[in-house]
This record gives C-alpha cells, sequence and structure tokens, in this order.
C-alpha cells in the first residue's frame, strides 16, 4: 500500500495579506521538495473534501462554526484574531483543511492506503471548540480524532504533536477525554505560553527550552513520549506536524534539522506498528522557512511511505 497524500487547491486560495508568515508558497514548498526528491509520483494522490457540519461540531461549538461562515468577507480581509484572518476562499480552505483528516481516516481504516499526510492550510492545532487563534480556524487532527473516534469506534487514538509552539487547542478539546493521549513538545516559555503544567496520565508534555537542540528533542521522545505511548497502546497514530522548530525557521529558537524529522516519524511508525496495525494520519501544522519546510516535510512523508528510494 501507499502513503495517501491528500491537499486541495482551496487551500493555496486562502492568504491572509502580504507578508504573512502563513502562506500559500508553504504547499508549493513541500510539493517541489517532493518532486525534486522523487517522492511526489510514489504517493496516493486525494483531494480532500469538505468537512461537513456535524464532522466540525464534534470538537467545535456550532455558534463558533456559524459565527466562522457568517465572517466570510466578500472581498478584502476580516480578523478574527490579530494573527488570523480569512479572505473570501478563507472557509472552503477551512473545510477541506479538515475534511483531509476525515478522509485521511476513512482510507487508512478501510486499508485503502497506509497511513496519511494531509498537506492542507490553515493549520489547526491553536484552535480550540470556540475560537480561531495562531493562524488556525479549525482543528484539523482533533476533527480527525473524533471521526476516528466516533465513526469508526476507534478506542484508543495518540496525538504527536511536534510543532514547536504548543498544541493549546487540541489539548483543551481532549483534556477531558481519556481516550486520547496528547504528546506535545514544544518550545517553552514561548507562543502560546501554555502546556507546561498541563500533564496527566494522558496529556504528556515535553517543553524544551530555547536553542534546545535535536538532541534534547530525541530525548524528550525517547524519555517521555515513547514509555507513555507503549503504556497507552493507541489503535491509531495523528501526528500534528509541524515543521518550525527547524534550526533555520526565524519563528522559533529550537535548533531542529531534517534528520530530527526523519528520526522522530520512525519512532512513531515503530509505535504504530506495534499497537495500531500502523495507522498513522499526519497534518501539517507550522513551517514557515520555506527551503526547510520543504526538506524537512519531505522527509516525513518520505519515511511514512517507507523509504521509497
Amino acid at each position: 500500500m501507499q502513503t495517501a497524500y491528500i491537499t486541495h487547491p482551496a487551500c493555496l486560495k486562502h492568504e491572509m495579506g502580504a507578508g504573512h508568515p502563513e502562506s500559500p508558497a508553504r504547499i508549493q514548498a513541500i510539493e517541489d521538495q517532493l518532486i525534486a526528491s522523487r517522492v511526489y509520483d510514489f504517493l496516493q494522490h486525494h483531494e480532500a473534501p469538505p468537512a461537513t457540519f456535524a464532522q466540525l461540531a464534534r470538537v467545535h461549538d456550532a455558534a463558533y462554526i456559524r459565527e466562522i461562515d457568517a465572517a466570510r468577507p466578500v472581498r478584502g480581509l476580516r480578523m478574527l484574531d490579530p494573527d488570523t484572518w480569512m479572505n473570501p476562499d478563507t472557509w472552503e480552505a477551512a473545510l477541506r483543511a479538515a475534511g483531509a483528516v476525515v478522509l485521511g481516516v476513512d482510507l487508512v481504516l478501510s486499508g485503502q492506503a497506509e497511513n496519511a499526510f494531509c498537506c492542507v492550510r490553515p493549520p489547526g492545532h491553536h484552535a480550540g471548540r470556540s475560537g480561531a487563534m495562531g493562524f488556525c480556524i479549525f482543528n484539523n487532527v482533533a476533527v480527525g480524532v473524533a471521526h476516528a473516534l466516533e465513526h469508526h469506534d476507534v478506542e484508543r487514538v495518540a496525538i504527536v504533536d511536534f510543532d514547536v509552539h504548543h498544541g493549546n487547542g487540541t489539548e483543551d478539546i481532549f483534556r477531558d477525554d481519556p481516550r486520547v493521549m496528547f504528546c506535545s513538545s514544544f518550545q517553552h516559555p514561548f507562543y502560546p505560553y501554555l502546556g507546561a503544567d498541563g500533564a496527566s496520565d494522558h496529556i504528556i508534555p515535553a517543553p524544551l527550552p530555547a536553542h534546545a537542540d535535536g538532541r534534547a528533542f530525541r530525548a524528550a521522545v525517547t524519555e517521555r513520549f515513547v514509555p507513555a505511548l507503549d503504556g497507552f497502546a493507541p489503535r491509531m497514530v495523528f501526528v500534528s506536524a509541524g515543521f518550525d522548530a527547524h534550526r533555520d525557521d526565524e519563528m522559533s529558537s529550537i535548533r531542529l534539522v531534517e534528520d530530527d524529522y526523519a528520526w522522530v516519524t520512525r519512532q512513531l511508525m515503530e509505535i504504530a506498528a506495534k499497537h495500531a496495525g500502523g495507522r498513522i494520519v499526519s497534518a501539517l501544522e507550522g513551517g514557515y522557512a520555506l527551503k526547510a519546510l520543504g526538506r524537512s516535510a519531505a522527509e516525513h512523508i518520505k519515511v511514512l511511505s517507507g523509504g521509497v528510494l
């Protein structure tokens, strides 16, 4: 089987103004590197469907979904929070970004794909039940997790978030749901200034100080995430794949490199093989240094696809 690569042209139309780091060029940088590294043609390509209201409402308040729908501008930009804006194409892009993860779940659980990577934007892990935040509108991974739990009756799932920013929205949504383990590495103290003190039996934070490198990151994964995941034995693994902890990304002060992203992907594949029949769905979160983003995401996808070359 192949890795499903899920995206949609609508994700290129969402724009938040000139100079905004969360730009359509992010997707193009990933696809350019996949083509250059000869990985692109080995993937199983799918267009993301729009998430339905019912799928979104499993993790977001109905009033919030309607508020975002009503906020769609006819032209220009509309601010949702100081970092997050809508243009006339944002609504469709946000629906497709969440719908991509839903499709990834369906493809993987039906055996049509071994695993999936959702190359979508806007990202999702800062979006909570009732608010946009930090470039995020709907929590794409959370929508996919809820679909796996409720539609497919998967009994336990794990989310591993290695974005440099803490996935506060995801933690907020699943904090009281013992079916979901949330493992998150992130720079701390750093935006959104949350997460370091939120540990529980199924919330596993790994805050990293500024200037931490791959050794510190790998130690956190090995010492914190792997034992917790082995004890939890998830039946499916989700990845909030942010690549903004790369040393070339000016968004942060963590110093990861491409090999670190390949390494953590291999660790997650081992966990998934041991407990979840290899079932992994990964979705793009951050990553704003375009060349580093392209290289890092390509390494992640290459490992997911079994090192196709």
